[in-house]
């Protein structure tokens, strides 16, 4: 479930759950580092779990496929030029941030040669 979004992991759970396979879940941990997953408690499940998240994933695939060209024929779609202009205050801060590490780096080699 690393990197998975919640809704899609709740529809994933609901689906299980629905069609009756007994499975449980591990998060990630505190760190982060830890494997996410939903693992079924009977090995026997695994090929038919496996066809009814195949599936659902491609159905998933198709509605948000559908949604994005829906979006970008309305002209919704957000671009990275609107997303940067949404927020120039954020834009500006970074800008001096890697402004100054580029300084911070290269002034002792700019001093050098003095």
């Amino acid at each position: 479930l690393n990197g998975v979004p919640d809704d899609e992991a709740d529809e994933v759970r609901a689906l299980l759950t629905e069609k009756g396979f007994d499975f449980y879940e591990t998060s990630a941990g505190r760190w982060g580092i830890s494997v996410a997953a939903l693992w079924l408690k009977n090995d026997e499940d695994k090929a038919s779990a496996r066809a009814l998240i195949d599936e659902f994933q491609h159905q998933r695939q198709a509605q948000v496929k559908a949604e994005y060209e829906q979006l970008r024929e309305q002209g919704e779609l957000e671009g990275p030029l609107s997303r940067l202009l949404s927020n120039p205050l954020q834009v500006i801060i970074y800008i001096i941030l890697i402004v100054l590490i580029i300084y911070l780096s290269l002034s002792p080699f700019i001093s050098i040669g003095k």
